[in-house]
């Protein structure tokens, strides 16, 4: 199992600290990473730098049929990279590869788009264009939730635009992202895609150095605070995907049986630890009861084990951190006064396993209703006001996402104007898309991803006035 870093095209041991990456189902060292000194990140950087100087002009058409090539080697490489992220972060293995499947349609669709050139002129003759131009080195530093996936998020629109880009995966999850950057640099030139290994500590000096021109950065909200504070000296630009405590809004007219099928999935996928899942419910008193009642069985059918058990449902917390704060707020809601419903299905012994849990009775004020859980655990709140509803939901700190459950679609989009989310879903939620803005408002992010908007938010705008002589 490769576990070195990449720069300049070649992989290089690290000479730092080691860190264990841990099989959060059965808690076996599964590798050793050495992490990167800061001699070896300043080599990096200068090298990533150096590759710019070509790679910003090179042709598009290269770049798009080298993605089509990277997706369909990740392709062919399918079950084993499926089999690494079940072992790094505990979700089972069919949602490992479904994350593999699509990593690989969200690269090709991001070689599909053409980066714009906008043309004006004026009445005195004068000609406009406007250029979408390379930034230089970008630096990516991706999560443990969905670590293959996200990090091809950071790195192809980077790429695309022609920058160079270093990624630092997350301590806990190296592993897939190493494998993605392999296979990465079997396709690009040397320095274009490069990678780097180690806790917080090599992060920040990554997202702080001089040489880059823009963090791109999925994680906490703590943290995205400090890495823009890191970048007033240098001024460079950032995009900050952070914590969210996405609500869910059902109304009295939804099917109960279909709604509470895409509830679940929605809170619950890969164990709640998603940034858009949702994360507090609020259900119309008509039928509270009764979605209580549904999510209960749904909850007590699931499997709960080790990920790569064909008859795994729903995997571990992926690190102790995380496991030990999901703990704390269950315990807190419960000394609240609050009623919780956990999965009547035994977990493993080992591992930080914590079954799929609803939180009955809590107020709003709670822990567990005001912070985001990442976890999983779902409050669920009864509500007859819907008024009242958005009017409290929005007094949140955070604004990553939320959705209204209905069957009156034009009742579902007058009241998805009144909350104060970067995406709303009326009958779904958290299923993104590679075509549709994702950001989040307030203290859940700045700038925003996907779509050609976020495609071109890895450029400069370079305005050329023509006036002839």
């Amino acid at each position: 199992m490769n576990t070195s870093m990449y720069i300049n095209g070649q992989t290089v041991l690290g000479t730092g600290k080691t860190i264990d990456v841990i099989n959060p189902a059965t808690l076996e060292v599964i590798a050793t990473v050495p992490s990167t000194t800061p001699e070896q990140l300043d080599d990096c950087i200068a090298k990533a730098k150096q590759a710019f100087t070509t790679w910003k002009n090179v042709d598009d058409q290269k770049i798009v049929q080298a993605f089509h090539a990277i997706a369909e080697d990740i392709l062919s490489q399918k079950n084993a990279l499926a089999t690494l992220i079940t072992q790094e972060q505990g979700k089972p293995i069919f949602l490992a590869q479904l994350e593999v499947e699509l990593t690989a349609q969200w690269i090709n669709y991001i070689a599909s788009l053409t980066i714009p050139v906008e043309h004006y002129r004026e009445t005195n003759g004068k000609k406009i264009t406007v250029y979408n131009r390379p930034l230089g080195v970008i630096a990516s530093i991706t999560p443990w939730n969905w670590p293959f996936m996200i990090a091809a998020w950071h790195l192809f629109p980077a790429l695309r635009t022609k920058n160079c880009v270093i990624n630092k995966p997350s301590e806990f999850t190296p592993l897939s992202t190493i494998k993605l950057v392999e296979i990465i640099n079997k396709h690009l030139p040397a320095g274009v895609c490069s990678l780097v290994l180690g806790d917080g500590q090599i992060g920040g000096e990554l997202t702080a150095h001089p040489f880059i021109e823009k963090v791109t950065f999925t994680g906490s909200t703590s943290t995205g605070q400090r890495i823009l504070q890191n970048s007033i000296n240098t001024l460079k630009s950032v995009v900050l995907e952070l914590g969210g405590n996405d609500v869910g809004i059902v109304l009295d007219d939804v099917d109960i049986e279909i709604t509470c099928q895409k509830l679940f999935m929605s809170a619950f996928l890969n164990a709640g630890q998603t940034c858009a899942c949702l994360k507090r419910l609020y259900v119309h008193d008509k039928i509270y009861d009764q979605v209580v009642q549904k999510l209960t069985e749904i909850i007590n059918a699931q499997v709960i084990g080790e990920g790569m058990a064909s008859t795994t449902t729903f995997g571990p917390v992926q690190n102790k951190m995380q496991f030990d704060k999901v703990q704390r707020l269950i315990e807190d809601a419960v000394e609240q006064g609050a009623t919780v419903i956990q999965s009547i299905q035994t977990k493993p012994e080992k591992g930080y396993f914590i079954p799929p849990t609803l939180v009955l009775d809590a107020s709003e004020d709670t822990a567990v209703v005001e912070q985001e859980q990442f976890g999983p655990v779902l409050p669920i709140l009864r509500f007859i006001d819907i008024d009242k509803v958005v009017e409290s939901t929005n007094r949140s700190e955070f604004g990553l996402g939320g959705s209204v459950w209905t069957k009156d679609l034009q009742k579902g989009q007058e009241i998805a104007e009144k909350m104060e989310t970067g995406t709303v879903w009326i009958n779904s939620h958290a299923d993104l898309s590679p075509e549709a803005a994702f950001g989040g408002w307030k203290l859940s992010g700045l700038g925003y991803s996907f779509g050609m908007g976020g495609l071109l938010q890895y450029t400069h705008k370079q305005s050329v006035h023509i006036t002839e002589a």
